[in-house]
């Protein structure tokens, strides 16, 4: 899968995988300066299964927002 593929925008509805901790593919405003960019075991642009598991602190918030929106 193609890295713009896997750019999905902060505010777009919830992927089936993403949880609280994790999100399907990358939601940085900006992944070119995030710190976990291309770390093995995180980053969902080098993991094979395409999860990010260390997203932004503001995920949490924006998690519950979100599922709370898709009810």
């Amino acid at each position: 899968m193609s890295n713009k593929q896997l750019r999905i925008p902060f505010n777009s509805p919830l992927h089936p995988q993403d949880t609280e901790w994790s999100t399907y593919g990358c939601r940085q405003n900006n992944p070119d300066i995030c710190g976990n960019n291309g770390m093995p075991g995180v980053c969902a642009f080098i993991s094979d299964d395409c999860i990010c598991k260390k997203p932004s602190r503001a995920w949490k918030k924006q998690f519950q927002k979100l599922k709370e929106s898709s009810r």
